[in-house]
């Protein structure tokens, strides 16, 4: 991959920039839109993933992995459990420490959480890009001053993007310079879910058919639609793979042909995708789900495998629009959705539209387009900047 961006003459490069990401997700977490995008800036740019802070530790200090010679993830270790203003202060004199002793000197600051502008405008960077993955104030437990701080970071931001249309279309007015990069894929990883034969251990003695979900199992997930589809059909098997977090385990759905089998790495997902004789986006219809753009939904298609999913407005359009895959909310709806897919013995036509929709679709492309809209903001920031320094000395 090319990661050279073309320069004009008297345009001041984003190559000789670091990058400092905050971030709300840490990096081994689940593999998603932040690694994929971070790992690419990586071969531009000295690039810095900072994670929210963890309290209670022996010692304040940055806990740094090194994933590669250009990417570093920094853990803010606090010693004390502070109180929020003191959290704050902590953290302004980790970040200005650290960025001393490292020699961070010209870089751009990118954030997923408005949260961590509270500890982090005394920066100055070159410019400020705002990824807004998702609508954070609509999920379980958002911080109560996150609507406020992310009015502040539209305010001090240079250029923003949406994860998807539906946030786009509601953050639009928010900011002059923003732009929606929905999901994208990484086409080869997952396609090669078509070819594997071999089964992981903990799911080769599950019977089939089998109907598999891989994310986060959250407060976004559709329990409800998951027992009842499994007590309507109990000779079908149901696969969840993933995390359980910000729900109580004990509220699960518990029945014979529901699997869960734990999180799985972004490397092994692949191999039980190809397992799958369905794959499921069950998502509850809330707040927390109105404008989120799943990114295992292309992930899915590219694997080759059918797709059902609750009716999610940025999978309905473009996914559903297209033909590409069912939408059912309840659960006579799902099975009669499944039966069919279920029922049919050849999907030659169906993968070629599929792959048809897919090609112009890549990590590699959302990079590069994000690359050339920071490398137009730096610039338009140094002319700005160089037209005040010449009005001032007029």
């Amino acid at each position: 991959m090319n990661a050279k961006l073309p320069i004009n003459p008297g345009q001041t490069s984003i190559e000789t920039h670091d990058l400092v990401c905050f971030s709300h997700l840490r990096w081994d977490f689940v593999y998603q839109r932040p690694q994929h995008l971070f790992t690419r800036f990586a071969k531009v740019f000295r690039t810095f993933f900072i994670e929210e802070p963890k309290q209670g530790q022996a010692e304040t200090h940055f806990e740094s992995n090194w994933i590669d010679n250009r990417l570093c993830v920094l853990t803010p270790c606090l010693k004390n459990t502070f109180s929020e203003i003191e959290t704050e202060r902590e953290m302004r004199n980790l970040l200005s420490n650290y960025f001393s002793e490292h020699q961070v000197k010209n870089y751009i600051c990118w954030y997923y959480t408005a949260m961590a502008l509270a500890y982090s405008d005394h920066l100055d960077p070159e410019i400020i890009v705002y990824d807004c993955m998702d609508e954070l104030s609509a999920f379980k437990f958002a911080p109560p001053r996150l609507k406020e701080l992310e009015k502040k970071l539209f305010e001090l931001a240079d250029l923003v993007f949406t994860g998807g249309l539906s946030l786009y279309e509601l953050k639009k007015n928010e900011h002059r310079n923003i732009h929606p990069f929905p999901s994208s894929i990484d086409k080869d990883h997952f396609a090669r879910a078509r070819n594997i034969l071999a089964q992981p251990d903990d799911q080769a003695r599950i019977p089939h058919p089998r109907i598999g979900f891989y994310g986060v199992v959250d407060e976004r997930f559709d329990l409800e639609l998951l027992a009842n589809v499994s007590e309507g059909r109990p000779d079908w098997h149901f696969i969840i793979l993933g995390p359980i977090v910000k729900i109580d385990p004990s509220g699960l759905p518990r029945r014979e042909n529901i699997h869960y089998l734990g999180n799985k790495s972004y490397r092994e997902l692949p191999s039980y995708l190809a397992g799958w004789d369905i794959a499921m986006i069950p998502f509850a219809r809330n707040e927390s789900t109105r404008f989120i753009s799943p990114t295992k939904t292309p992930e899915y298609l590219a694997a080759g495998k059918p797709v059902i999913s609750t009716s999610i407005r940025d999978v309905v359009d473009p996914y559903a629009k297209n033909n590409l895959i069912q939408i059912a909310d309840q659960a006579p709806e799902f099975i009669k959705a499944a039966e069919k897919i279920l029922g049919e013995k050849h999907h030659e036509k169906w993968l070629n539209k599929v792959d048809h929709f897919l090609q112009n679709n890549s990590w590699d492309k959302t990079w590069m387009a994000m690359m050339q809209l920071m490398q137009k903001a730096v610039k338009e920031k140094f002319n700005k900047n160089t037209k005040k320094k010449k009005e001032t000395y007029v």
